[in-house]
């Protein structure tokens, strides 16, 4: 092996052993459980354990980090993936959500999961138990759907 590739081989193991010095923030903000959206709709079981394990990881404060997220620079995507989740619909504080953007939110759910762009196929490599079938996506679509009709209009403030 030349020497400048064993030089590049050592600066590459370098730079993934410092990566692991980096710390990710996995820090949780104390939140009412009572604000939570299962707590608040208190679907049926079966709806709740597919909600639990296809969106729960990456869009709410109760993620269950697998042991590859601690991994640089794994954990550097895993981190801005979950962290652009919760920007984008946090479950864990439903009840901040003004009736307006609860039925926003509940469209969207229907809408990506219908179209399977929820979950997403990068979560659900790893995630067996997110996949979902064609007949899970139609309910979980369907219980969304449903549910945003039954939102009271209430307003907002935008963020």
């Amino acid at each position: 092996m030349k020497k400048w590739m064993k030089t590049g081989l050592l600066v590459l193991a370098a730079v993934l052993v410092l990566m692991q010095l980096i710390p990710i923030d996995r820090s949780v903000p104390t939140v009412n459980e009572g604000d939570d959206f299962l707590a608040m709709v208190n679907p049926v079981p079966e709806t709740a354990k597919l909600i639990k394990s296809a969106c729960y990881d990456c869009h709410s404060f109760k993620t269950n980090y697998p042991w590859y997220a601690s991994v640089a620079p794994v954990s550097f995507f895993v981190n801005n993936h979950i962290q652009e989740g919760r920007e984008h619909l946090n479950f864990s504080t439903w009840a901040s959500y003004g009736g307006e953007k609860q039925k926003h939110k509940l469209e969207e759910c229907a809408e990506e999961i219908a179209e399977a762009h929820m979950p997403e196929k990068t979560y659900t490599w790893m995630h067996a138990e997110a996949r979902l079938t064609e007949e899970q996506r139609k309910s979980l679509s369907m219980f969304f759907d449903a549910l945003r009709m039954t939102v009271p209009h209430r307003r907002y403030q935008e963020d």
